[in-house]
């Protein structure tokens, strides 16, 4: 097979970000197993930077074995995208002009752009990641035959955008984390052209961990539920907060809770003195202080995957993920892993029966990690990734089976 061309607005070895992270464990995982592979992508340096500033040379570097071609990005009207943008984030409905306005000065190579459609017999495949920036819907209309997408798709405003529905109803394929991603795709884009497969994501599932030794290093005495991400409310922290405050009221419990992870947000008074922030803590620490909780908490609604809840299961414990995020709930009931909760109540209820059954506590954690490691395994994850990108470039699967 001709080699893979992965396309990504910004590339970095040490970009944060669930979408940067994977393509960097994909990426690296395929060139191990000896797939050919360029990156192709801006001289921007990253999501939070200015994208008009040009920060890496143009050109070809070498990174980790992997070619990465940089392309400069063209000049955009940062003013006109964040007016739409911003009435995008509050759920307000936006024009097919102000769609255009959105894409347009989204994040944009049009050197970029030239070189895939110069060079595309060059190429297997060109794949994209994530949907919503401009590098992914301009990039994959160059030669939409070749086109596969990696799109992170969750319940949002931007999803629902008709320049992405008409664009991506054009491409050759689809890879989705999780079936209720698939299942909102089909639900609200025209997919009958489209190959499509629910392959999941790439876990390390060789981390080691000693509960007992984290709960040591920082002083944990109490058992703990545990937040482990980006503390904003973009990933509905506040509401774990609160519901934290109201459960140590009403409820007689030496429970604790414990934050790791980068940002700020304001803990409730009543609190202050049950919940502990870590911040940022070196991997094989975190792995620890996930091995020593009671359970992590992931009350995000907008989750594609989870690469936290996958750690969790692998360090041994259960997970307390909220109802409306249809992938998590649909994880922690697949895996049998853990627990939902759609409001206080039920959080209650949940926290309360994992205080008081530690053992089906622990026999939650171990179903999850069995379930991370039959599902999403790097082994297993590039066989079905390759097996579907052959079947795309019309040859045969390596393991002989057709992909669902």
């Amino acid at each position: 097979m001709k080699k893979l061309g992965f396309v990504v607005p910004w590339y970095g070895e040490n970009i944060p970000g669930g979408a940067e992270m994977e393509l960097r464990g994909l990426t690296s995982h395929l060139h191990q197993a000896g797939v050919e592979l360029e990156i192709l992508t801006t001289c921007v340096k990253e999501f939070a930077s200015d994208w008009n500033i040009n920060y890496y040379k143009a050109g070809v570097e070498n990174i980790q074995g992997i070619p990465v071609r940089r392309f400069r990005v063209r000049l955009r009207d940062a003013r006109c995208f964040d007016a739409v943008n911003k009435k995008l984030m509050s759920g307000l409905p936006v024009t097919p002009e102000e769609e255009e306005t959105y894409i347009r000065e989204s994040v944009n190579s049009p050197a970029l752009y030239d070189y895939m459609r110069q060079h595309q017999d060059e190429y297997a495949l060109f794949i994209f990641i994530p949907y919503m920036f401009g590098t992914t819907y301009y990039g994959s209309q160059v030669c939409p035959e070749k086109s596969v997408l990696i799109p992170c798709f969750h319940d949002e405003s931007y999803f629902y955008m008709n320049i992405y529905r008409e664009a991506y109803s054009k491409i050759r394929g689809i890879i989705y984390h999780a079936q209720p991603e698939y299942d909102l795709t089909n639900r609200n884009y025209s997919m009958e052209k489209v190959e499509q497969a629910v392959l999941g994501e790439g876990v390390d599932t060789e981390l080691t961990c000693d509960g007992e030794r984290g709960r040591t290093a920082y002083a944990l005495d109490s058992p703990y539920l545990l937040y482990a991400g980006r503390k904003d409310r973009g990933k509905n922290v506040h509401t774990l907060l609160n519901y934290f405050a109201e459960y140590k009221k009403r409820q007689d419990s030496p429970l604790k809770l414990v934050l790791i992870g980068g940002g700020e947000i304001q803990i409730p008074k009543s609190i202050q003195e049950d919940v502990r922030d870590l911040g940022f803590l070196s991997i094989q620490d975190k792995y620890d202080v996930e091995a020593g909780a009671l359970a992590l908490c992931q009350p995000s609604r907008n989750e594609s995957f989870s690469l936290v809840i996958m750690e969790s299961w692998l360090c041994g414990r259960p997970v307390l993920v909220h109802g409306e995020c249809p992938v998590t709930r649909h994880f922690a009931v697949e895996a049998s892993g853990g627990l939902y909760f759609g409001n206080y109540f039920e959080f209650e209820g949940a926290v309360r029966y994992l205080e008081q059954h530690p053992a089906t506590a622990d026999a939650m954690g171990q179903s999850g990690r069995q379930f991370v490691l039959q599902n999403f395994a790097w082994d297993h994850i590039v066989q079905v990734y390759m097996d579907f990108f052959r079947k795309l470039a019309g040859e045969a699967a390596a393991s002989g089976k057709e992909e669902a």
